[in-house]
């Protein structure tokens, strides 16, 4: 048996195309800026929050950021596109490596993301609200329940910024 058809190249290579899938919000095959913008829109519409407020640019600022970061790791030809190509080959062996790396470049998104999932206002996002911005994001429902109820560790209801940067992180960085 070739070991691109194993059980766990398989594992892998699903894998893969889910981390690639939650960035291509457009479904196009390619990730770019627009799939970015997509995702600020997307979870500032489900929380009923403006483009303009200070939410809003954060969290269009954070995408852009998140975008460019990506870019400079993984789109090896230049063309403003990262392909699932590019993803496997730049992007995942890059953040593998450099998982503190990734962090900061996805922490403005995250930090903006969960400033506005964030609607009591306590510094903390409840597992409901946790779930609706997942849900907004292209998680399905399933999954976005399962993964919001696991970051809440001590089973209080409320998910803190730091738990949410680090599961983030772990999950794009971290392969079979």
């Amino acid at each position: 048996m070739d070991s691109m058809d194993s059980p766990e190249s398989a594992a892998y290579e699903r894998r893969v195309a889910a981390r690639f899938a939650s960035f291509d919000q457009d479904g196009n095959g390619w990730i770019d800026r627009e799939d970015f913008s997509t995702a600020a829109a997307a979870l500032l519409a489900e929380f009923s929050t403006t483009a303009r407020c200070d939410k809003g640019q954060a969290l269009y600022g954070g995408a852009e950021a998140l975008w460019q970061g990506l870019a400079g790791i993984a789109d090896v030809d230049g063309d403003q596109r990262v392909t699932r190509q590019e993803f496997v080959g730049g992007a995942l062996k890059r953040l593998r490596d450099r998982t503190t790396g990734f962090t900061e470049i996805a922490r403005p998104f995250l930090h903006a993301a969960f400033a506005v999932a964030d609607t009591s206002g306590a510094g903390t996002v409840s597992v409901f609200d946790a779930e609706r911005a997942l849900r907004a994001l292209g998680v399905s429902p399933a999954v976005a329940g399962d993964v919001a109820a696991r970051l809440d560790r001590d089973a209080d209801g409320r998910i803190t910024e730091a738990e949410a940067v680090a599961a983030f992180a772990a999950y794009f960085t971290t392969m079979p």
